[in-house]
């Protein structure tokens, strides 16, 4: 079938106008995989005093422990300079660090060199953040066995790859960020109500690389829309894992074979035994779709595993880390190989490239007045609920 191209099917970035460059660290002690050892780094680093402290917080141009930043939205972190501060750590959050990868972080700007605040500002429970994988910028292969071009979370994403998308403008699940008039010219093709989570599994479902960016091929065919949602949630949900954890069927669920060892330092996958061994310690089944899976040209689970095993520098707040190996890291090691199977199961039936029928296309868009969107959609939004505290205690003007 012929490929899907820019002029048939639409852009993400036009149905889904505002996006966020990816926040910025600038140094990795403030993210860890476990909070205990977030709230140790903080406690080395206030206890060290000038030089010391400062060759600690390993300093960059954009941060220094004299730098004067603006408390993170949602009272998130000190404001006093941080060669001055003491006191207990703030309390560490969940974020998505890295593809299918769930870490936490001290939510201080201080401490982060591009926090992006007008992501913290929308971050809620009832926001979806819609993050475009490496791979997929650039208008390289289409999707197949290694993931989807898009990754969806509920938490605060703070990975090195593409732009950023939140689903809703506002807290609250408040004014979708979506073309305006979208969801409206869907309904009215589609002959049913459409809402912005509709869109937004539709959009996992079908999202397809290409060379001006992602495409976005939309249908007026209620058959093709509904079958497309559903994959879509499916996605949604196991990408975002709220509510009730997926399980795959029984004889099919990994468990742990052979204890693990208190540091294991190698991963192995044991194709024919589909067992994944860590060291002496096994996990089975895994199935080849779990270790296959790729998000921006990586695969998922050796990522995961080296973000928790390869070594820090000596002296470093980095070097700060569990000494074995915590039953939660294993808890959270079944549950990604669960997802990761459970999405290589039921990606997207549609071919890479195929056509959809009855396509709705960028010019049928313009037509009524869905494209081209106004600048102001891809600005964020005026979010002024919550008072914000600036450098040294200032009152911060927004």
């Amino acid at each position: 079938m012929p490929s899907v191209t820019h002029d048939d099917a639409p852009l993400l970035a036009d149905l889904m106008p505002w996006s966020v460059a990816p926040p910025r660290l600038g140094r990795g002690w403030p993210a860890a995989p476990d909070a205990a050892s977030l709230g140790a780094r903080w406690d080395a680093l206030v206890r060290a005093e000038g030089p010391d402290r400062e060759a600690l917080f390993q300093p960059s141009r954009s941060r220094t422990p004299h730098t004067a930043v603006a408390q993170l939205p949602g009272g998130s972190g000190g404001t006093r300079k941080l060669a001055r501060a003491s006191g207990p750590c703030p309390e560490p959050v969940r974020v998505l660090h890295a593809p299918f990868d769930e870490q936490w972080l001290i939510p201080d700007q201080r401490l982060i060199d591009a926090a992006r605040p007008e992501l913290w500002r929308v971050a809620d429970e009832r926001q979806v953040f819609v993050v475009e994988a490496a791979a997929a910028r650039g208008g390289g292969a289409a999707q197949g066995p290694a993931g989807p071009p898009l990754l969806a979370t509920s938490l605060l994403p703070v990975l090195r790859t593409g732009r950023i998308r939140p689903l809703y403008r506002r807290p609250g699940a408040v004014e979708p960020n979506l073309a305006p008039g979208l969801t409206g010219h869907l309904a009215a093709r589609l002959g049913r109500d459409t809402s912005a989570m509709d869109v937004l599994a539709w959009v996992m479902a079908a999202a397809r690389p290409s060379p001006g960016g992602l495409v976005v091929p939309l249908t007026g065919d209620a058959g093709a829309w509904e079958e497309g949602v559903a994959v879509g949630r499916r996605m949604l949900w196991l990408m975002r894992r709220d509510g009730e954890r997926p399980r795959l069927p029984g004889g099919r669920r990994p468990y742990v074979r052979a204890p693990l060892p208190s540091r294991p330092l190698t991963l192995r996958y044991d194709r024919d035994e589909e067992a994944l061994l860590l060291d002496g310690g096994r996990v089975a089944p895994v199935p080849p779709g779990a270790w296959d899976f790729e998000a921006g040209g990586v695969r998922v689970l050796e990522q995961w595993f080296t973000a928790r095993t390869e070594s820090a520098e000596p002296g470093t707040l980095a070097a700060i880390r569990p000494p074995t190996w915590p039953q939660a890291w294993t808890s959270e090691l079944l549950e990604l190989i669960t997802v990761l199977a459970l999405l290589a199961e039921g990606r997207p039936p549609r071919a890479a490239g195929a056509e959809v029928p009855d396509p709705v296309t960028p010019a049928e868009l313009r037509a009524a007045g869905v494209l081209p969107v106004p600048a102001a959609a891809r600005r964020p939004a005026s979010v002024l609920d919550a008072r914000e505290e600036g450098p040294e205690g200032q009152l911060a003007l927004l």
